[in-house]
């Protein structure tokens, strides 16, 4: 940037350029597979400083992660100075069982409120909804940009794998859930692994309620279309599962990120879907 010898040209132009920067938004969706001790290849103390570069590498503002148990927390907020993050687990609304965690890099965002509800008709305790197969959570909070004082909503979640009538239900809570929060319609972004894929009808109700990034991305879609991989490095990755919805946001980029370790492995089962977004 040319610095003029003024100094309140100076300090305009470091003003300017300094907001059209932080007009850009990045968020994340990535599940990172809980840590089965069971896994062998695949194991979480193989793949976490992978992720944790990928992570340094993309630089978000947001992460909404998915299937995140305690200690799998714990290594992203040792290792990442510039994030924190909220939560809890599914199991007792504390640490127990997966999260569905929203990192935030806290330089550049201040947390207003949080709070997380089941995916249930009791959603303010822990319950299991409808036919689904586990507990279900959505976190969401309410933040602040620093350096322009705009604020936005970011959910995130983990639909359930098999109850059908679980999945639509979910969907129908979260719309309502962002339209009782939601007064002064302020910014909206919506992360997660919905375990559907994009002609199944709770994905066209999402769809009608909120903007598909990949839908509305103004410079042409890059990777994969599908985003769970299954840890096999030689899958067609067509199955596209995981999403970053939003609302009252300019969707620049949207992304399906197939990077992978040194020995061809998938840092997770599922790609990390990355959205560049802009606030209007």
């Amino acid at each position: 940037m040319k610095v003029l010898k003024k100094w309140g040209c100076t300090v305009l132009l470091v003003l300017l350029a300094s907001g059209l920067t932080a007009q850009e938004v990045k968020v994340m969706s990535y599940n990172i597979k809980y840590d089965n001790v069971n896994d062998t290849v695949n194991n979480w103390n193989f793949r976490k400083e992978a992720m944790v570069q990928l992570l340094h590498h993309y630089g978000p503002h947001f992460v909404g992660m998915q299937e995140v148990l305690h200690n799998q927390l714990e290594y992203p907020d040792e290792h990442l100075a510039d994030y924190a993050y909220i939560g809890v687990g599914r199991d007792d609304g504390k640490q127990k069982g997966e999260y569905s965690p929203i990192l935030y890099n806290s330089q550049h965002f201040e947390l207003l409120r949080t709070n997380t509800i089941w995916l249930s008709p009791t959603p303010e305790k822990v319950s299991k909804g409808w036919d689904a197969a586990l507990e279900r959570i959505c976190t969401y909070a309410l933040f602040k940009e620093k350096s322009t004082g705009k604020e936005l909503y970011v959910f995130n979640t983990h639909f359930d794998h098999v109850g059908t009538e679980a999945r639509k239900q979910s969907v129908n809570l979260i719309l309502r859930q962002i339209k009782a929060v939601n007064t002064q319609n302020l910014p909206v972004v919506v992360t997660g692994d919905f375990n559907l894929e994009p002609d199944s009808e709770p994905i066209q109700l999402m769809q009608a309620g909120l903007t598909d990034g990949l839908q509305a991305t103004q410079q042409p879609f890059y990777g994969p279309t599908g985003t769970f991989n299954g840890f096999d490095p030689n899958m067609v990755l067509d199955r596209r599962i995981d999403y970053i919805f939003v609302k009252n946001l300019q969707v620049q980029r949207y992304l399906h990120i197939d990077d992978r370790m040194e020995n061809n492995m998938h840092i997770s089962d599922h790609l990390p879907v990355l959205a560049k977004l802009k606030m209007e």
